[in-house]
Parts: structure tokens; sequence; C-alpha cells
């Protein structure tokens, strides 16, 4: 594979690579309808995500088959699979791992030995993330970041392809410690997780757990390790045109009150707006969505498409806007009308001038 800073050529290998990739998407999609009934839109977010390279936190109430979803998508790549239940008293070591001192039974002679944590895995469902203090919750930080963890001083290197799936639970409140700004940051996207259809959930009370077990048991491996890596490095290659890395800048900054180009509606209902991993997770995961279906570049539909699940995490709305019912979405859906394609930006790119034109 050519250098990751390197765009895809024409008539490379790797534009077979997009086809592939196209292809896979599809059928883990049609595998993963084998057990998950709807959660369309939700799938092809995980989907987008996993290919960006990113983490997500699933936002929804119990009994929507969170975990499962995760469980089965993590089957279908062949990817090693590890559940955290996160609890108030859950420890950092048991997240990360601990080191023990093991004894030489010939010699007598003792060192320490690291045991890994249930972090070492290609997907790591952190349940309930929102239920274990900060001090736990930070222990997720370096895995994320840095693709490590260091225990006595000593680094540790993660599992790759590495996926952070965390979900929360938006009704309980009680007793449950709000991930900080930072840490949510982190995270490429915010999903909601939303109730099925009626049609939908007619099927999924039809449908009984033998059912459920069965039909995740014959799903078989679609990609491996290794071909989600080459893939997530073919993503991103996929080229970007500067005028749409600018219609992604030109939505987050209008998020921010203080910009002097913010709207009104930023003055008012938002406190903190998205800082500069905003810009970076839309443009990665526009690529990510475009070679998704097909596309061989990035463009500004793909940037708006997926503008709510990167950004809704990243905005502090005021009170005046609880108030009047403004949610982050809804600000976003405001902010996405009054920031359209810019024309004029467009015409900037001298490969395009002449036929703004002509």
């Amino acid at each position: 594979m050519p250098n990751s800073d390197t765009p895809i050529p024409a008539g490379s290998d790797d534009l077979a690579a997009v086809e592939q990739l196209r292809s896979a998407n599809e059928r883990i999609r049609s595998e993963l309808s084998k057990v998950i009934v709807g959660q369309d839109r939700v799938l092809e977010e995980l989907m987008t995500a996993l290919f960006a390279g990113g983490h997500v936190i699933l936002e929804g109430v119990p009994g929507l088959a969170k975990t499962l979803m995760i469980s089965t998508l993590a089957r279908s790549l062949h990817l090693t699979f590890s559940r955290i239940q996160f609890t108030p008293d859950l420890m950092p070591s048991d997240i990360t791992g601990t080191e023990v001192i093991q004894e030489d039974k010939a010699t007598g002679s003792r060192s320490f030995r690291f045991l890994r944590g249930p972090v070492f895995a290609n997907v790591v469902l952190a349940d309930e993330i929102n239920r274990t203090p900060p001090k736990t919750q930070a222990a997720l930080l370096e895995a994320m970041q840095e693709r490590q963890v260091t225990v006595g001083g000593q680094r540790h290197p993660l599992d790759e392809p590495f996926f952070v799936l965390a979900t929360q639970n938006p009704i309980e409140q009680e007793g449950t410690y709000p991930l900080p700004e930072a840490q949510q940051d982190r995270f490429m996207y915010k999903v909601f997780v939303g109730y099925p259809s009626y049609d939908e959930e007619l099927r999924i009370a039809e449908t009984t757990l033998v059912d459920i077990a069965a039909a995740r048991e014959s799903i078989p491996p679609v990609l491996d390790a290794g071909q989600v890596l080459r893939l997530q490095d073919l993503v991103r290659k996929v080229p970007i045109a500067r005028p749409v890395v600018a219609h992604a800048l030109d939505i987050v900054r209008r998020t921010r009150p203080d910009e002097p180009t913010a709207p009104p509606i930023t003055r008012q209902m938002i406190k903190w707006g998205a800082g500069p991993r905003a810009v970076q997770f839309l443009v990665q995961a526009a690529k990510a969505r475009a070679v998704l279906h097909g596309q061989y570049h990035a463009s500004v539909e793909d940037v708006r498409a997926v503008a709510h699940p990167v950004l809704r995490h990243r905005i502090i709305t005021t009170y005046s806007a609880e108030a009047q019912g403004y949610s982050a979405d809804r600000i976003i859906d405001e902010l996405l009308n009054l920031t359209p394609p810019n024309e004029s930006a467009l015409s900037q790119d001298g490969r395009l001038r002449k036929v703004f034109e002509s």
C-alpha cells in the first residue's frame, strides 16, 4: 500500500479496494440484519466511525440491543471483543490490567508479570460508562488517544484495530458521573439509539432468544483485523478538496459564540462550541462515508451527513436553549441551514474556476 498521505491514484489497486470496502459494508450490514432488527442509521454510523478509526458513544434506553449489536459487529469482522461493565466500585486496574508478583519455582526468584486487562481487545464495549467515577473513566483516555496503556512505568501497546464503544442511559441520572468534556471530545461520534418502528418491534416480539443466539453463531467473518487496518489506511488516503474542508471548518466555527461571524442562534443558545478536533473528525468521517457509498472522494454532502454525530456532544447549550427546547441537534440543523455549500469558496479552486466563469 502507498503512504497514507498519498491520495488514491487513478487506476491503482486502491480503486479496487474502494469497491471491496463498499461490498464488505453491504455484506456486514446484511449479516447484522439477521440478528439486529432495524437500526439502519445506527449501523451505518458505527461502520463509518469504525473505518474512520474513531470511537463512539451510544446513548439509548435499556433493551435496544446495543450490546448485541456491538458484539455481533465484532464477530462479523473477526475481531476480539471485550465488555467492561462500568460500576461505581470499578478501579482503573480493572480496565488496564495490573502487575503481579510471580515466583519461579525452579530458582525461587520473583519478578513482576503484567496481566492484561479487558481493554486489550479490538472492540471494547464500555457499558454504562457514566456509572463509574472520573478516575476510572480517565483510565480509557490514554488507551483511546495513544493506543497504549502505562502500568508501573511500562508501556503496553494495544491490539490494532482498537475501537471503543461506550453506552449511556439517558433516563436514570441518579448516581452517575457525566463524562468530562475532555473525554467526550475523544469520541468521534455520539450516536442516538432510538426505539424501533411498529413493524420492527413486531418482528422483535416474534423472535425468540434461541433464534437470535443461533443467528448470531451462524454469522461468518466478513473481514479480519488485517483487512480492517488496510481499509482504514485506504480511508485516510481518500482525497478531499480544500473547499470541502473549508466548509467543514465553517460549520464548526459557527458553533463558537465568541467568533465574530457567529450567527445570533449561536450567541443565544451555545455556551461553548466545538474545538479543532471536530474539524478533523468531520473530515475523517466524511472520507469514510464517501468510500462506504462507493465514492472516490469526499464531498460537501458527506460532511453535512456526518455533522450531527460529530458535533452533538461537542456543543454545550445555555440555560436559555434548554428553556426554549433547543437541543444540540436542533441547533446543528439551523447552523447547517445557515451554512450552505459556498460557491464562492469552490470558485477559488483553480481547477473549478473555469466552470463557474463559463
